[in-house]
């Protein structure tokens, strides 16, 4: 608890109003954290960066360049398939993997990359 007189709220009414008038909803915040959690995981996470460096590649082909097993390779990509990040397409008996039409490039370019660079950063002891 900080010290001090106690003081009344609001303290800038046009800020909390302006902050109010931008938030997301709680519903549309609820659907972000959905998003950012799917991709809280270093699996999937890797699976997008792969996905969007050479554009598809097969499960096995998936497990091998992530160095991870294809078991986790493939949970990893039903879920994304799942949250409609990733589509598929079959060439015989091979199955491909890819970003879906849409997936927002400045999504991997500008937010998943900088959060990687921002994170390497030492911690501001400001």
């Amino acid at each position: 608890m900080t010290g001090g007189a106690p003081h009344a709220h609001p303290v800038d009414p046009d800020r909390v109003a302006s902050a109010r008038g931008r938030l997301p909803s709680r519903e549309d915040a609820a659907r972000l954290t959905s998003v950012l959690s799917l991709l809280a995981d270093p699996t999937r996470a890797r699976v997008l960066y792969a996905l969007d460096v050479v554009e598809e590649l097969c499960v096995g082909d998936m497990a091998l360049a992530l160095e991870a097993t294809e078991d986790s390779v493939s949970y990893a990509l039903r879920l994304l398939r799942t949250a409609g990040f990733v589509t598929s397409r079959k060439d015989g008996r091979v199955v491909f993997y890819r970003l879906a039409d849409g997936f927002p490039e400045p999504l991997r370019e500008h937010c998943l990359r900088q959060l990687i660079d921002l994170s390497r950063k030492p911690v501001d002891e400001g």
